[in-house]
């Protein structure tokens, strides 16, 4: 754990500090329980319950994470049960501390130009259900096997979106997917097809370089940590 969270850049942890993140078994809502004497070994007041052992039970309601608020202190309750190794739990964690950190000081104006430059080009896919569908919204369904599916699920929500919103939603999701990645690749060496979704074309390669190189510009790794991308897998 010590190595997951000294992968948060110092600039990005200096803005997250009135927020605190923990690593415990299984973390729910009290709603979600069918037997209310379920143990529990700490309960917040908005009703997220802690267990303090996992069991199959249990796991089928829990979730990845819960946010609290507990004597003005915000928490951030991350499920450690729930995930079968240290990628896909390291990724929860970056994930959250990325939307955290867009919710509190937003995207940077040059990752935005960067964005700008790629819808222009029609580049390929995204980083993210979020960003592909925001990026529907604003620009258009790519073309692509999703595009059918990304215009009826926008159907779906009722009347036209508005554009310019649209498209900060998708530049602050963009972002966080491009800063959650980027920490993930300081933590642990990934392959990026092992962020592969059904629901949506990932990102193009350099499309994906690019972003995590301007991520590495406004956030460089803390001593320790190195960032490289590499096109091909050594044998």
């Amino acid at each position: 754990l010590a190595r997951l969270t000294g992968a948060v850049p110092v600039l990005v942890a200096s803005s997250l500090i009135p927020v605190t993140y923990a690593f415990v078994p299984l973390a729910f809502s009290a709603a979600r329980l069918s037997n209310p004497d379920a143990p529990a070994d700490f309960a917040t007041p908005d009703g997220t319950l802690i267990a303090p052992v996992s069991t199959p039970a249990l796991l089928d309601r829990a979730t990845c994470h819960r946010n609290s608020t507990v004597n003005g202190a915000d928490l951030v309750f991350l499920s450690a049960e729930l995930h079968n190794d240290s990628f896909a739990l390291a990724f929860e964690f970056f994930i959250n501390v990325a939307h955290d950190y867009v919710d509190r000081v937003g995207a940077p104006a040059g990752f935005g130009t960067l964005l700008a430059e790629q819808m222009a080009a029609a580049v390929k896919g995204e980083t993210s259900l979020d960003a592909w569908e925001h990026r529907a919204d604003g620009y258009g369904a790519p073309a692509g096997a999703a595009e059918t599916s990304a215009r009826s699920r926008a159907a779906a929500r009722g009347p036209a979106p508005d554009t310019a919103k649209a498209r900060m939603a998708h530049g602050n999701s963009a972002f966080a997917d491009a800063l959650a990645i980027y920490m993930l690749s300081l933590y642990l060496d990934l392959d990026y097809a092992d962020l592969r979704e059904r629901e949506y074309p990932l990102l193009a390669p350099a499309a994906l370089a690019a972003r995590l190189r301007a991520v590495n510009t406004l956030f460089p790794p803390n001593e320790g940590y190195a960032f490289n991308i590499l096109y091909r897998r050594r044998p």
